[in-house]
């Protein structure tokens, strides 16, 4: 483009050149001069080739940056419709993303009043202390089932003691010894601080529910629950609530000290596993212990029995050792001996020729029996037809 209007205003000024040099030889000379004429024609047509080649270097210039700009205007429109397509997977997984925020959101709020619900029904089941007495029985027992622990065979439950106290649980140990357990667990002032509205109520609750703690582990101390006849050293108080026992420990870290000086274990649900864990084990250890030392018993009864009875085993070996020699030698030899050669007299006796008989008369069987008995034939006849 700027070839073309380079071009255009060096034409004219040519043309204006050669018309001033034309004007000036008109007025000087009456007629123009043949050369000066064709001078002009001649500025005149290289002005025009000269602007002829200017416009067709500019209409190629011009075909070459309207062939650029289409090819980047192909490029913008690609990577438009490429940013629109992005555009539209973006929106669509945002249509998805908030689908699913709001399910969840939704699924959050009934989460959230399903456990208010159950907050509020297990507030008021803990208003009264026997219930919350049955609630602690109850996690309790849900501690000793997953411990493998039995009724009747591991621990006792409400059977009353030596001077009349009743113990929620009595744990039985090697020796004739026991572990008891208590678990009633003042809850109410917690129960305060969770409805509390200003942080001066709370803080006023708090401090009543660690006084009446301390008062119930003072309580427990004098109970009679700790017997050193037959009870170990300690007892425990359960506390069925992780949360109340983590919240306690937090508030009243002397607490866990004071609890030990009366000889109480505070036990959460977690701890409580882990302690009749280890007093099963015990117990195992003992019976198997017990059980070893009864088949110890038994062996050493066994080896006095077996060397009982190899000295029998020998006296009859020896026994039997004089029988078969006494056969052998005695029975089996010259007794037999005589038995063969008196029997073998008999044969050679009962073999010998017997002479024969006179004639007789014809007689019946009878007299024929008798006459051949007569005459020293002892065989039985053959029978008449």
């Amino acid at each position: 483009m700027p070839i073309v209007i380079a071009a255009a205003i060096l034409l004219g000024f040519l043309l204006v050149a050669a018309a001033v040099v034309w004007t000036g030889s008109r007025r000087a000379a009456p007629a123009p001069a043949p050369d000066m004429r064709a001078a002009v024609d001649l500025v005149i047509e290289l002005a025009a080739d000269k602007l002829g080649d200017s416009v067709a270097a500019g209409t190629r210039e011009l075909d070459v940056r309207n062939h650029a700009f289409t090819e980047q205007v192909a490029g913008v429109r690609s990577e438009l419709e490429r940013l629109d397509r992005v555009v539209g997977e973006l929106r669509e997984t945002s249509a998805q993303q908030h689908g699913s925020l709001v399910q969840n959101l939704r699924q959050v709020t009934a989460t959230n009043a399903t456990l208010a619900s159950h907050t509020d029904a297990l507030r008021q089941a803990l208003a009264s202390p026997k219930q919350r007495g049955q609630w602690g029985e109850r996690m309790a027992d849900d501690v000793l089932a997953a411990a493998g622990m039995v009724d009747g065979i591991n621990f006792r439950r409400q059977s009353a003691i030596e001077g009349g106290t009743i113990p929620d649980f009595r744990f039985l140990l090697p020796h004739d010894l026991e572990l008891r357990m208590d678990v009633k667990f003042p809850v109410d002032n917690y129960l305060r601080v969770l409805e509390a509205e200003t942080d001066a109520d709370s803080d006023r609750f708090t401090k009543a529910f660690v006084r009446d703690v301390r008062g119930r582990i003072k309580e427990l101390s004098g109970r009679g629950y700790i017997d050193a006849r037959d009870t170990v050293d300690c007892m425990l108080l359960f506390i069925p609530n992780e949360a109340v026992y983590a919240f306690l420990h937090d508030v009243d870290p002397e607490l866990l000290d004071i609890a030990l000086g009366e000889k109480v274990v505070l036990c959460s649900p977690a701890t409580l596993f882990a302690v009749l864990a280890v007093v099963r084990q015990s117990v195992d250890q003992f019976r198997l212990e017990r059980v070893g030392d009864e088949i110890l018993r038994c062996l050493g009864g066994v080896n006095d029995e077996w060397g009982k009875f190899t000295d029998s085993l020998d006296k009859l070996g020896k026994q039997l050792a004089t029988v078969t020699k006494t056969f052998e030698d005695d029975v089996n030899g010259t007794r037999r001996r005589v038995f063969d050669k008196t029997l073998g007299e008999v044969d050679r006796l009962r073999d010998a020729q017997v002479p024969e008989a006179p004639d007789l008369p014809s007689a019946g069987p009878g007299e024929a029996f008798v006459a051949k008995k007569a005459a020293g034939d002892v065989r039985p006849l053959p029978l008449s037809g």
